[in-house]
């Protein structure tokens, strides 16, 4: 009977034993089971995490992309005005980036072929002959006129463009509109000679580019620049446009290449209208109420009206990079 009992009882204890057996290892199971969803769990968050991080550069970078297009402190003012340097350097004087500064014949002549109008040799030596064996602190503006002679601007009714203190913002302009305005610089000598400097000197046939004195008022490259306003503004026709600085206290200086020589030149009736665009940035000094623009309508001939209009220069970039938008729409 005891030994009955007994084997009922080693039964029960090995019954007992597999039951926990299978219970822990129903545990073990589960632990498992929680420990894989919950790695699971923790590799979704992550993606999750990754994902959302991921769309936050993103919009950030949009954000950054809408505020360069839309400068909104004179630290963006600037990098806008970087950016447009870039492309004017790359647009309007690229063949700078070609250049040997100490061989700006090779320049000229490289430039000069893009027009295919005029024998570009010869258009060199009209210009090397005219400050060659001279003083260059004593030069005259009426050396050019030979050059100019050979190469004479063109009249482009109511697409010429003047400017004064504005030269990043109208180039950057012209450079991919030049369905809408043409500048001096836009032209075959103003292109060609745009941004080198040249001088002569006594008792020598040769061209120099370093030691060229520019703090002396009839300097070659000063006189080139006056004689070529001059002529580029006896050509005028038609509805006239002259793009003007809001961000300098006087737009209108009298002291001026545009006040001096250019304005003076407009004549009606082949010069039917003057319009000025007053670029305007943010904490702008100025607007067409400036003071100064009184004195450039009065220096106006008998017969040319006037107009102006205040433009932010995030219109002027807007237009220039948007084809599709009319010249006549720009502002």
């Amino acid at each position: 009977m005891e030994q009955k009992q007994e084997q009922e009882q080693k039964q029960k204890q090995e019954q007992e034993q597999k039951q926990k057996q299978e219970l822990e290892l129903e545990l073990e199971q589960e632990q498992k089971q929680e420990q894989e969803q919950k790695q699971e769990l923790e590799q979704k968050q992550e993606l999750e995490l990754e994902l959302e991080q991921e769309q936050e550069q993103k919009q950030e970078q949009e954000q950054e992309q809408k505020q360069e297009e839309t400068p909104r402190s004179w630290k963006r003012i600037l990098s806008g005005i970087i950016v447009l340097s870039i492309v004017i350097i790359g647009s309007v004087l690229g063949p700078v980036l070609q250049t040997n500064e100490s061989d700006p014949k090779s320049t000229f002549l490289s430039r000069c072929k893009k027009f295919n109008q005029y024998d570009c040799q010869k258009l060199w030596g009209a210009f090397e002959q005219a400050y060659v064996n001279k003083d260059p602190c004593n030069f005259p503006v009426q050396a050019y006129d030979p050059l100019i002679a050979a190469a004479p601007f063109k009249p482009q009714c109511n697409k010429m463009m003047f400017w004064s203190k504005t030269k990043v913002v109208v180039h950057g302009f012209t450079a991919k509109r030049k369905d809408c305005f043409v500048t001096l610089e836009d032209t075959l000598l103003g292109y060609a000679l745009n941004g080198l400097t040249w001088c002569g000197k006594k008792g020598s046939n040769g061209t120099f580019t370093t030691d060229c004195p520019r703090n002396c008022e009839n300097n070659p490259v000063d006189s080139f620049w006056i004689r070529a306003s001059a002529a580029f503004a006896d050509v005028a026709c038609g509805d006239v446009t002259a793009m003007l600085n809001g961000s300098i206290n006087t737009p209108f200086n009298p002291t001026s290449t545009f006040a001096k020589v250019e304005v003076t030149r407009f004549k009606a009736p082949r010069v039917r209208s003057l319009n000025v665009v007053m670029v305007i940035q943010k904490n702008a000094k100025s607007n067409c109420k400036n003071a100064s623009l009184q004195n450039l309508k009065k220096a106006l001939h008998t017969g040319i009206t006037y107009s102006c209009k205040d433009v932010p220069e995030s219109r002027i970039q807007e237009c220039g990079s948007k084809p599709q938008i009319a010249c006549k729409t720009c502002w």
